[in-house]
């Protein structure tokens, strides 16, 4: 029988899991309770790359390495034993390693690392197609009687507050169509844990420009995000933003929910 676990859930795109733990940029975990540690862009090309980030003993620690060597990847490092693992290549066509799925009873977590578009129409194409896909995935496991968490790197700023108002332009990350696929989740009954907790602050971002100092300017976008099937609701306790956190310049992010386990 399922029991009902109040879990906090990290999220952080890490561009690089063995650039940031050069850095040391990992120490903080052995001191924050955290069930569920979700990283994207983890760039390694084998298991055997994978480095100690830090003291704590997770259960487990799953990795979906991209073909392609030195490019995106995710981890999901876990305190708790999933039921059932998949790595959705009938959305993650490429082999990229941008998809970790967990179940936990009825309750399906979802590690995401969603293409970039800005590099030519062919590349926004498939990003698109990859959130409708995507999106069309968690439909039909709702419709089965599951309950979704989607968290990572969303490589979209959803509204205009989710990035510095002199930095909106018309450019990849920010633009109709994308901003529109992002919009189809909302509509189909996905919250924005973040917004849900804390409404239209402003100032919230994930994600810093290194050529321009944007983490000094606080001159950011908020492009990570975990999501909740709107039937989660009530057992979301808490969402928030870990700005002060280094070593990448995106920086994590979390959620504090109560699920069947």
């Amino acid at each position: 029988m399922n029991n009902r676990q109040t879990v906090n859930i990290l999220s952080w795109n890490v561009n690089g899991l063995r650039a940031i733990e050069r850095k040391k940029a990992f120490n903080w975990i052995d001191t924050f309770k955290i069930d569920l540690l979700c990283l994207q862009e983890t760039k390694l090309s084998s298991d055997e790359q994978l480095p100690k980030l830090c003291k704590k003993k997770f259960y487990s620690i799953s990795l979906n390495n991209s073909s392609n060597k030195g490019f995106s990847g995710t981890a999901v490092y876990s305190m708790l034993k999933a039921d059932k693992e998949d790595f959705c290549i009938d959305i993650d066509t490429e082999l990229d390693g941008r998809v970790i799925k967990q179940t936990f009873g009825k309750t399906i977590l979802f590690n995401v690392y969603f293409p970039n578009g800005k590099l030519n129409k062919e590349r926004l194409e498939r990003k698109i197609k990859f959130y409708q896909d995507f999106l069309d995935y968690c439909n039909k496991l709702r419709e089965e009687g599951n309950s979704i968490i989607i968290c990572g790197d969303f490589n979209t700023a959803h509204k205009d507050i989710d990035l510095k108002k002199t930095k909106i332009t018309n450019k990849s990350g920010f633009t109709e169509i994308e901003r529109s696929c992002f919009d189809d989740f909302i509509k189909q009954g996905y919250i924005d844990t973040y917004r849900y907790i804390h409404g239209n602050k402003e100032n919230a971002y994930t994600w810093w420009s290194y050529r321009s100092k944007g983490k000094e300017k606080n001159e950011g976008w908020r492009i990570d995000y975990i999501l909740i099937s709107e039937d989660l609701i009530a057992s979301l306790q808490d969402a928030f933003i870990l700005e002060n956190i280094s070593g990448s310049d995106h920086c994590p992010i979390g959620i504090r929910i109560n699920i069947l386990i």
